[in-house]
C-alpha cells in the first residue's frame, strides 16, 4: 500500500505565529493559527483534518462491513466532532463523536448497529486514534 504524505510549516511563536498545511494530492492547502485552533476564529486546524480523515475512513469501513455481511448500502454519511480540551498534560483531543447515517436496504436496526460498531473498531483511523474516546451515533435511514 502507498505511503500518504502531508506537509505543514509554522512561522513564529505559538500565539502570534501562523502556519500552512498541505496535502500531497493538492486537494487541500490551508492556513492555520493559534486562534483558528484554540479559539473560534474562522480558518483551518489540525483537528478538523483529523475529523475529515476519520469520517471518510469510517464511511468506507462501514460500507465494507455492510457489504461483507451481505448488505449493499445506497449510502453512508458520517460527520465527526473532534473535541480539543485543556488537560493536566496540556491540550489534547479527548473525544471524537462519529454521527453516521446509512441508507441500507433490507437490514434491521439491530444488525445495522452491530455492523456500525464493528466498523468503528476496524476503521484504520479509529485504530490510530485508540487513545481517544471515540463515540458513535449510527442511524439507519431508508430512502
Amino acid at each position: 500500500m502507498p505511503t500518504k504524505k502531508a506537509d505543514a510549516k509554522w512561522t513564529g511563536d505559538l500565539k502570534s505565529g501562523s502556519g500552512t498545511m498541505k496535502l500531497e494530492s493538492g486537494s487541500y492547502e490551508g492556513k492555520y493559527s493559534f486562534a483558528t485552533r484554540f479559539e473560534d476564529k474562522e480558518g483551518s486546524n489540525p483537528e478538523e483534518l483529523i475529523g475529515a480523515a476519520h469520517a471518510g475512513c469510517y464511511s468506507m469501513a462501514f460500507s465494507n462491513e455492510l457489504d461483507k455481511a451481505g448488505f449493499t448500502p445506497n449510502s453512508v454519511e458520517t460527520h465527526a466532532d473532534v473535541v480539543l480540551e485543556s488537560t493536566d498534560d496540556g491540550p489534547a483531543i479527548t473525544t471524537i463523536t462519529l454521527t453516521a447515517k446509512g441508507d441500507v436496504p433490507g437490514i434491521d436496526d439491530d444488525k445495522f448497529q452491530e455492523i456500525a460498531e464493528a466498523a468503528k473498531k476496524g476503521c484504520p483511523v479509529s485504530k490510530a486514534l485508540a487513545g481517544v474516546n471515540i463515540k458513535l451515533d449510527a442511524t439507519l435511514v431508508n430512502s
